[in-house]
């Protein structure tokens, strides 16, 4: 088996005297995706912010190919350029068109030419299924769904290592979200390495090669889809699916 690209070791994350985060350890490796399920304020996206430093972890490692970059010397831009966000609310640039939003992070971020970074933006705006027609329009004329595909395509163009997805289709209206689940359907065949935080249910059945069931800032139980929808050890897991699996 090949190397984890990130392994996070006694991941902990205090709020003042709130520990949201105790004692998390994960190993990721290429091409994997991984879905974290759990109740509203379990740790799950303050985990993944920390993956990605969006939160400064209070105790911990996180290992990038086998480096700690948590280490004060360490390039966290640089490692930072290596995993691909998508938010729950897009944070497109709403004065931008579609095609600039996807270009913008490739020209000024990885200084790539205008004219690459462009061929690279049509590539994966193509690939999300916002093609020509929509290259033009700016973030308000489109749905939420087409929003979030836009914001999936930028965060592809800048060839993330891996892409953390927090809660992307929380923001959609019902019929929007099987668009962006589709697209990340498709990512998830093509090798992509995935972390997803999502509250739905069947996706991350159907789509991942493990699920974690985070509980009160800990890894409760993890496994394959099977083991943690079907046969799950944990009563707390249990107790959590009863409300999503008929």
């Amino acid at each position: 088996m090949s190397n984890p690209i990130l392994e996070i070791k006694h991941l902990k994350k205090s709020f003042g005297q709130n520990q949201v985060l105790k004692d998390i350890s994960l190993s990721v490796n290429p091409g994997e995706v991984i879905s974290i399920i759990g109740s509203s304020g379990s740790g799950k996206s303050t985990f993944l912010r920390s993956i990605n430093l969006l939160e400064t972890p209070t105790e911990g490692q996180i290992l990038f190919h086998g480096e700690n970059v948590l280490e004060k010397n360490y390039d966290a831009t640089t490692y930072r350029e290596k995993l691909g966000m998508v938010f729950q609310s897009f944070n497109l640039f709403d004065n931008l068109n579609v095609l600039e939003n996807a270009i913008v992070a490739q020209t000024t971020v990885l200084k790539r030419t205008r004219s690459e970074a462009e061929i690279i933006a049509k590539e994966n705006l193509n690939r999300v299924g916002m093609t020509e027609q929509y290259w033009s329009a700016k973030p308000k004329q489109l749905s939420g769904g087409q929003k979030q595909r836009v914001a999936i395509a930028r965060a592809l163009s800048v060839n993330p290592e891996a892409m953390l997805f927090d809660e992307p289709t929380s923001a959609l209206d019902p019929e929007m979200v099987g668009e962006v689940l589709k697209t990340m359907q498709v990512l998830a065949k093509s090798g992509l390495t995935m972390i997803i935080v999502t509250h739905e249910m069947e996706f991350a059945r159907d789509v991942s090669d493990r699920v974690i069931f985070m509980d009160k800032g800990v890894i409760a139980e993890e496994g394959s889809p099977k083991q943690i929808f079907e046969e799950p050890k944990e009563e707390r897991t249990r107790e959590f699916l009863k409300r999503f699996l008929k």
